[in-house]
C-alpha cells in the first residue's frame, strides 16, 4: 500500500503534519467527459430546465428523485415477475430518474451552488445503491437470468470504480464510454421494456429461442469488461510514464 507524505509526517512529526496540511492544495474539481451519442442535446435540454426550474427546489431534491425512480424501476421489474403490466411503471421511473440524476449537478452549476466533494460522493454512492436495485429487479423479474443480472452488476460497479479511480489519479471524469452512457443506457432499458409488453420475454437467434434482455445482458457484459480492459490499460501505461522510477 503507498504511503502518502502526510501519512508518514503524523507518524513522526505531528507538527509537521500541520503544516503539510496547510499546503495541501483544495479539493481540486476533475475535467468532465462527456462524449454520448445524446450528450450535446442532453446538454441544452438540462441548461433550458435549470434555468426555469422553481427556486424552491435544489440539487438535493433532484437527487432524492432520482435515487428514488431508480428504485421504483427495480421494484418494476421485480413486480413484473407475477404481472407484465408492472413494467408499465418503468418508463415513468426511467424518465424521473434521468431528471434528477442529471439535473442536480446542472442546476448546481447553473445557480454557482457548486459543492464538489459533497456531491461527488453522494451522486455516485446513489448510483451504485440504484444500480443494485435497478439489476436486483431484473433478477427476480424472470426477464433475466439471475447470473447475468449479477454479471452486469459486477461489470458496472468494477467499470465505476475505474472511473472513479481516474477521477482521483489522473484528474478526469469520464462519464461515458465509446459514445454509450446512462442515458443510452435508459434509453435502450425502456425500448427493452416495451418490447416485453407488445412480444414477450423471447428472441430468436440463429433457430433458437433466447430471453431478449439474457442477450441483452451478454452484450453488455461483454461491452463493459472490453471498456473496462481498455481503459485500465490506458490509464495504467498514462500514470507508469508519468510517474517513473530513475
Amino acid at each position: 500500500m503507498v504511503i502518502r507524505m502526510v501519512d508518514r509526517c503524523e507518524q513522526l512529526s505531528p507538527g509537521l503534519l500541520r503544516q503539510m496540511k496547510m499546503s495541501e492544495p483544495d479539493f481540486r474539481n476533475a475535467k468532465r467527459h462527456q462524449d454520448a451519442l445524446t450528450a450535446g442535446m442532453e446538454r441544452s435540454l438540462l441548461l433550458w430546465l435549470a434555468a426555469r426550474t422553481p427556486t424552491w427546489i435544489n440539487s438535493d431534491h433532484l437527487t432524492i428523485l432520482g435515487f428514488v425512480a431508480q428504485l421504483m424501476a427495480g421494484a418494476g421489474f421485480a413486480l413484473s415477475r407475477w404481472s407484465k403490466y408492472a413494467l408499465l411503471l418503468i418508463i415513468p421511473a426511467l424518465a424521473l430518474n434521468w431528471l434528477g440524476d442529471s439535473l442536480d449537478g446542472t442546476l448546481a452549476r447553473h445557480r454557482n451552488q457548486l459543492r464538489p466533494r459533497y456531491g461527488f460522493y453522494v451522486d455516485h454512492m446513489v448510483d451504485s445503491i440504484g444500480a443494485v436495485a435497478l439489476l436486483g429487479g431484473l433478477a427476480v423479474s424472470g426477464y433475466m437470468h439471475f447470473s447475468i443480472a449479477v454479471g452486469l452488476l459486477i461489470a458496472f460497479l468494477l467499470l465505476s470504480i475505474q472511473s472513479y479511480l481516474a477521477t482521483y489519479t489522473l484528474g478526469e471524469f469520464r462519464l461515458s464510454f465509446w459514445k454509450f452512457g446512462p442515458t443510452e443506457l435508459r434509453i435502450l432499458l425502456v425500448v427493452g421494456s416495451i418490447a416485453l409488453l407488445i412480444r414477450g420475454p423471447f428472441a430468436h437467434l440463429a433457430g433458437k429461442q433466447f430471453r431478449l434482455f439474457d442477450i441483452g445482458g451478454l452484450i453488455g457484459i461483454v461491452g463493459m469488461v472490453l471498456m473496462l480492459l481498455v481503459a485500465t490499460t490506458k490509464n495504467t501505461l498514462r500514470l507508469y510514464k508519468e510517474e517513473q522510477v530513475h
